[in-house]
């Protein structure tokens, strides 16, 4: 019987282990990239909600403010008609004959209550509409730090991608900036 023996030449070891080990690391490198990746991935998808939700929120708000400042045009074209009514009542007990004056008085003096319930209503509407604006303006405030925060994360994802394909570890350095700027820029958004 003839007893195999079969010696491993050096190239022969190498290609093995670059085949389980990577080459030169590339293995490793491209698993810290892909769980980087991932982790910006994650937080990417945080902050773009984050950024959403803002935008969502102040439209709501706006829309909240619009609806009162509707309500106190409405209240004040009701308030214009009441002193349109009271003006013509005015004359009216004024151009009128004794008897009548009194009628003319009584509603001059009702329209002049009304006008008053009215512009209460018109300016409580209008301090609505305010304060409604108000909210979507500090809901609103953070979108423009939520999108800068975005874009370094899209940035640091992208150098991420480059140092994988490229095998140029020193980008993971930008990349890595890019990120803690993006994530930097999130929380910042909410001080």
């Amino acid at each position: 019987m003839e007893d195999e023996f079969h010696v491993h030449g050096a190239h022969e070891h190498e290609v093995e282990h670059a085949a389980t080990h990577g080459q030169g690391g590339t293995v490793a490198l491209a698993q810290q990239v892909a769980i980087f990746t991932a982790i910006l991935a994650a937080i990417g998808a945080v902050v773009s909600y984050l950024g959403g939700n803002t935008q969502n929120e102040s439209l709501m708000h706006k829309n909240e403010a619009v609806l009162y400042k509707a309500h106190a045009s409405d209240q004040w074209s009701f308030y214009q008609a009441k002193s349109t009514k009271a003006h013509l009542m005015t004359l009216a007990s004024q151009l009128a004959p004794e008897d009548k004056r009194q009628g003319y008085a009584q509603d001059l003096k009702r329209y002049e209550t009304e006008k008053k319930e009215i512009k209460a209503r018109a300016e409580a509407f209008e301090a609505q509409s305010r304060y409604e604006n108000e909210l979507a303006d500090k809901y609103f405030h953070p979108h423009h730090a939520l999108a800068l925060a975005m874009t370094f994360i899209q940035i640091a994802i992208a150098l991420a991608s480059v140092t994988a394909l490229t095998q140029r570890r020193w980008l993971l350095w930008p990349a890595g900036l890019g990120a803690l700027v993006g994530c930097g820029l999130a929380v910042w958004a909410y001080l």
